[in-house]
């Protein structure tokens, strides 16, 4: 009988712990060990030659596995080469250097995808304003946006929150922050992380956002030319004439949106959908379905949507879905609610780098609030909608290959 020779880390609904063995993947990348991500092969499951040391992490994170013998392991890789089979097999090279732009204290809400990194034991460094305007970005491969608002609105919470205490703060940080790197107001401190964070990109960047880190992000491109806060948030007027001063060229994903103007109005622009989810309040019907692509020939969407399941349930946030008819013709959408027409999970790609916009707040709290405790991921091991945020967290350790034509 043949020598047991690999470890299979499986993804399908058999896992006990599927976002614990990404972070078991993230490990054996750090060990200077090969592994293999076998795309569509139970749920995206992990290849590695077997070591007693990833047994023992597997058995110590609760992680499933089989040890299998190298004909076992020979004839997977021969099945999955198969042209007739949507199955692709991806060397991962080694781990990603990640940074998570996010303020201290993370007030008023927590991330996501901190939560994840953190409970999947992803190491990763937080940076802020204050590191980006200085040229810290080109040290990391990966960078996410928090929960953030690029246009200097404050998340537009001014009508119910501009009394409350975190508010006033975290108004008066930005502002001291801003004046200390040599800016005016907030505004023009977020257009020029926006900025530094386009630069990135363009040079090869591997950028995530959730929530309103994604649209917020594209309106202050949009909008650099033009000041669209209102009095309350960086005092003074904002240009009658912003809507037509809009250049569109500039953003990453969306086009032809229209701002909303009301500084009383929780909201950014026409981009969001949360007005059209909202008849899903209480989640048991709010979903959105996961595109199938073709595994050879497009590997890097087939690996942002490696899963269990092709729906997932939706979650409600500021930036809840994308309205379709906003996309740039560019844009890839891996993930909608066709009965809405609208977009949850889109990616797309500028100069050498990529970009990917996840809308919602939280995968396991479909309305989750601000004050609401952060979710306990140890009650969510298997959440189809967090493993949406670690395929991204792998997508940058793939040998890279051309796109087939």
């Amino acid at each position: 009988m043949s020598r047991a020779s690999y470890i299979l880390m499986y993804m399908d609904d058999t896992q006990k712990n599927h976002l614990k063995a990404y972070g078991i993947a993230y490990w054996i990348l750090q060990n200077d060990i090969d592994i293999e991500w076998l795309l569509n092969y139970r749920g995206g499951s992990f290849l590695v030659k077997n070591y007693n040391e990833i047994q023992e992490q597997c058995k110590i994170r609760g992680v499933s596995f089989e040890v299998i013998a190298d004909v076992q392991a020979a004839q997977i890789k021969s099945e999955i080469s198969n042209p007739e089979i949507n199955q692709e097999i991806v060397k991962l090279e080694k781990p990603p250097k990640m940074a998570v732009y996010t303020p201290d204290g993370k007030q008023p809400w927590d991330d996501a995808v901190t939560l994840v990194l953190t409970y999947a034991e992803i190491p990763y460094d937080e940076i802020y304003d204050s590191a980006i305007v200085s040229g810290a970005l080109p040290e990391y491969d990966w960078l996410h946006l928090h929960h953030e608002d690029f246009t200097g609105q404050y998340g537009k919470f001014y009508a119910a929150y501009g009394q409350a205490t975190w508010y006033r703060e975290q108004q008066e940080r930005s502002e001291a922050m801003a004046k200390k790197l040599g800016f005016n107001k907030v505004s023009k401190l977020k257009l020029e992380v926006a900025l530094r964070i386009r630069d990135y990109t363009a040079g090869g960047g591997f950028l995530f956002t959730m929530c309103s880190g994604t649209d917020s992000y594209d309106i202050a491109l949009a909008a650099q030319n033009t000041d669209i806060c209102a009095k309350m948030y960086d005092g003074d007027p904002a240009d009658p004439n912003a809507q037509n001063k809009l250049d569109f060229s500039q953003t990453f994903a969306f086009k032809d949106f229209q701002l909303e103007t009301n500084p009383y109005e929780y909201e950014y622009s026409s981009i969001d959908a949360t007005k059209k989810h909202q008849k899903y309040r209480s989640g048991k019907e709010d979903k959105f379905h996961l595109f199938e692509f073709s595994a050879k020939w497009d590997i890097v969407p087939t690996m942002l949507c490696q899963n269990h399941t092709l729906d997932v349930d939706g979650f409600m946030g500021q930036t809840t879905a994308f309205n379709k008819q906003y996309l740039k013709s560019s844009v890839l959408v891996l993930g909608d609610n066709e009965k809405e027409n609208t977009a949850r999970y889109i990616h797309g790609e500028y100069g050498k780098g990529t970009w990917t916009f996840y809308a919602g707040h939280d995968p396991e709290d479909h309305t989750h609030r601000v004050g609401d405790p952060p979710t306990d991921l140890n009650l969510h091991p298997n959440s189809p909608g967090y493993r949406l945020i670690l395929n991204n967290v792998l997508f940058p350790a793939a040998k890279k290959k051309k796109r087939k034509t």
